[in-house]
């Protein structure tokens, strides 16, 4: 498993799916999707934001 960087920003979110586009508007970067699995977290490529799943929240997948 790759080993995560540090982020630049935590987010907890309800929902396993999030769209990041990196905040301040035309400074920020194209808009994406991110899907949260069963970790609980998923780190935008782009700006390196940190989404967290909050506890008991639906995870995505089965």
């Amino acid at each position: 498993m790759a080993e995560l960087k540090e982020p630049t920003e935590i987010i907890t979110v309800a929902d396993p799916v999030v769209a990041c586009d990196g905040g301040g508007g035309a400074l920020g970067h194209p808009r994406v999707y991110l899907n949260i699995t069963t970790s609980g977290v998923i780190d935008c490529p782009y700006c390196g934001r940190r989404y967290l799943l909050q506890a008991g929240a639906a995870r995505a997948g089965h």
